[in-house]
């Protein structure tokens, strides 16, 4: 693998102006067709398999008038003095009915005094407004429309607010991305001390990710890809463009600084860093494509979006970089140190990395008890998760959304703002021509059935199907629509003793029921995820490594920056500690995909980190090295480098706190918080710790497998011994093993 990379590269170098045109053709073609592509389609919300699902289905089928699957809205009206009920408030909110149905798109508004939407004190009153389309094919102007329709009818004497995912307008905007990467440059230019060499790993990740997204727009319509897909693929692609860009660079600079002319370095660079960029970028893949084992379409689509962005990461890694190394010339140099007096105090002086090694391998023990115990204390929080979807009353107070909720929740009570839709489906024992009276008499049972339960509000008539065989009615829960009450509620109806009891088919759906759907089913699909990934991660570390207890830590490792990264999740966003700090304004539980998403996109950048280090203290002990010299001299070579991507890949991460979606600043902060822990405190500290304690026996691979297991050369052997010949080798060069044999290990 490193000799055939290392040919890659060094025909990038050479034909750097051709590859580099190849790019740009690229890009501009992507560009060309995504111009003439049709529109993305809207997103694919169904969750196949679930009742809510199947309860839509039906509903679909024998009430397509109610438009299911629609977007909708509820416009809430108070009277701040008097009661809605007044003739000139009253009059007020009948031409604010009015005007909601003239709006585009809306197929139907209730009208709250026909409809008795009016609380019970008369203060307070609601419409609903159902629109012909789902929430992400809602146009802008619909959306436009129903707020200035809100803002027109507000006054002093009544407050007016609109809730609904209507309301809510689709993602847009990269704030948090633009802030990520300023603070990614001011790192990288740090770490190189060059503006050039850390303006190269950038440029070469906008240019990843602009061929992705385009790439994206142009795939959108033959392959059904929704129209947020892009999203975490643009994350994903900058985090690790500039990772990937960063290590072959710094490796390329340090092979310069050896004494081998740019053709040689260049190689010798995508050779060994490239080589742990396509494995560390493969197990990235790994893990985003096995997204698809959860079964919802959206998740499974933005995980291998962003796994072909990341495919695009690696290939510019080790082709294009390369090549911009070339037409950049001798202004990328070997780094050199500021003032030239200091160079000898630089080389009797180690840097604090080697420092850090050395301390921890003469202290394993003490440092692996410690980390661990760190570890687990931060991840105790992470036993009382509690998973649920976001709704209105996770929002800011400052939105119209919360303000609609609270309002609700006020003046009907806090069910109303999360009702059930429970569809009865009669059996085959109905008797009567023209209808189906058992579906009559199944409704009105379980209606009268559900209307005595102590943690039911309300219970609406139930209304028949044209063809008088499904009736539906609406439940309103007496609890919140995220707590465990109304989990509990919807369980409860779904029991088969409940189905059983009325002689029909009973399916509960709704948005409420729907969360609790995807909530589960995300839970259910952990296990095998973690499984799957996992699993065919650590076949591949084996074939990197030739080591079966290095991939086994590897892993390990991992589990342990995930909960401690969940942990500290539930600590600020379920329990609220430091909720004034980072603008948590309702504690609440967590968003249902954040511990799936945080195990894929957490592993991906995990390994990338362990493959980087681990491979330079390979190398050294390939190359002759003892085992803790391995460990010192890798981080000799490898901790600035890791240091800088960990940092740029928190500041990436921990850009979207400033959200003002709870959801956004949720994934932000756990993202950011379990790559913290994983590269500072796993990869950087139980990692040498391990090593060390393990000894030569960290590299032992049984017999058997070791003639099974392909030998990748990862560590570039095949290239030193190249080098000795002449083949790829500066003429006063030396070896790695030479070189890393006058590193003593105090």
């Amino acid at each position: 693998m490193a000799t055939l990379l290392s040919r890659l590269g060094r025909f990038s170098f050479r034909r750097r102006r051709l590859v580099a045109l190849l790019w740009l053709a690229l890009l501009v073609g992507a560009a060309v067709l995504a111009g003439r592509a049709p529109a993305a389609p809207p997103n694919d919300f169904s969750m196949p398999g679930t009742e809510a699902q199947q309860a839509y289905d039906l509903l679909e089928q024998s009430f397509p008038e109610l438009n299911a699957d629609g977007a909708a809205a509820r416009v809430v009206f108070r009277a701040e003095d008097g009661k809605v009920t007044d003739a000139a408030t009253r009059g007020a909110i009948e031409d604010t009915v009015r005007a909601l149905g003239d709006g585009p798109q809306v197929v139907r508004v209730t009208d709250p005094f026909a409809t008795r939407s009016v609380s019970e004190d008369g203060t307070t009153a609601y419409a609903q407004v159902s629109y012909a389309v789902s929430a992400a094919e809602l146009e802008e102007d619909s959306r436009t429309a129903l707020q200035e329709t809100v803002e027109r009818a507000a006054s002093p004497e009544l407050s007016v607010e609109a809730g609904g995912n209507a309301v809510s307008a689709m993602p847009g905007g990269h704030s948090s991305e633009a802030v990520g990467l300023a603070v990614a440059a001011v790192v990288l230019v740090v770490t190189f001390g060059s503006l050039l060499a850390a303006g190269l790993p950038l440029l070469t990740a906008l240019l990843g990710v602009g061929v992705g997204a385009l790439a994206i727009k142009v795939l959108a319509a033959p392959l059904g890809l929704g129209a947020t897909t892009t999203s975490l693929a643009v994350m994903i692609g900058l985090a690790v463009g500039i990772d990937y860009a960063l290590f072959v660079v710094s490796r390329y600079r340090a092979e310069l600084a050896r004494g081998r002319d740019g053709t040689q370095a260049a190689g010798h660079a995508v050779g060994t860093a490239g080589s742990a960029v396509v494995f560390a970028g493969l197990t990235v893949v790994i893990a985003l494509a096995g997204l698809s084992v959860v079964g919802i379409p959206m998740l499974t689509q933005m995980g291998l979006a962003a796994a072909g962005t990341v495919v695009l990461a690696v290939l510019i890694a080790v082709t294009l970089v390369p090549a911009l190394l070339g037409l950049c010339g001798r202004r990328i140099g070997p780094a050199r140190p500021r003032r030239r007096e200091r160079r000898a105090d630089r080389a009797a002086r180690p840097s604090m990395g080697v420092r850090w090694a050395r301390f921890v391998v003469r202290r394993p023990l003490a440092v692996l008890l410690g980390g661990a115990a760190l570890l687990g204390v931060v991840a105790l929080p992470a036993a009382s998760l509690e998973t649920g979807l976001p709704g209105d009353d996770s929002k800011p107070v400052s939105t119209t959304q919360r303000r609609a909720y609270d309002l609700i929740a006020d003046g009907f009570g806090p069910g109303y703002n999360g009702p059930l839709t429970v569809v009865v489906q009669a059996g085959d024992s109905g008797d009567g021509d023209g209808g189906d009276p058992g579906a009559a008499r199944a409704a009105e049972e379980v209606a009268g059935r559900i209307d005595g339960r102590d943690d039911v509000s309300a219970v609406g008539p139930p209304r028949l199907s044209a063809t008088g065989d499904t009736a539906v009615l609406n439940v309103v829960p007496a609890a919140s629509p995220g707590s465990t009450e109304t989990a509990d509620l919807v369980h409860a109806l779904r029991d088969p003793e409940f189905e059983r009891a009325s002689d029909a088919r009973v399916l509960v759906t709704g948005t409420t029921a729907m969360n609790a759907d995807v909530s589960q089913k995300l839970s259910d699909a952990l296990p095998p995820y973690l499984a799957l990934v996992v699993g065919l991660a650590f076949l591949l570390l084996i074939a990197v490594f030739r080591s079966l207890l290095v991939p086994l830590k590897a892993a390990l490792g991992f589990l342990l920056s995930v909960l401690a990264g969940l942990g500290a999740v539930v600590a600020v966003f379920q329990w609220g500690w430091l909720g004034s700090v980072l603008g948590v304004t309702e504690p609440g539980p967590i968003v249902s995909i954040m511990p799936i998403f945080m195990v894929g996109v957490v592993f991906g950048l995990a390994m990338d980190y362990e493959v980087f280090l681990v491979t330079r203290m390979r190398e050294a002990y390939v190359h002759g090295r003892s085992p803790k010299e391995s460990v010192v001299s890798g981080f000799e070579h490898s901790a600035r480098v890791v240091t800088a991507a960990a940092v740029v890949m928190v500041s990436v991460f921990a850009a979207f706190l400033g959200s003002e979606e709870q959801i956004l600043k949720t994934i932000g902060f756990g993202l950011a918080a379990a790559v913290l822990f994983d590269a500072f405190v796993v990869r950087m500290t139980l990692v040498p710790a391990v090593l060390a304690l393990l000894g030569r026996s960290a590299w032992w691979l049984p017999r058997r497998l070791d003639r099974l297991v392909p030998d990748l050369d990862i560590e570039g052997e095949r290239l030193e011994r190249g080098a000795h010949g002449g083949d790829d080798a500066a003429s006063d060069g030396e070896s790695v093993g030479a070189a890393a044999g006058r590193l003593p290990v105090n």
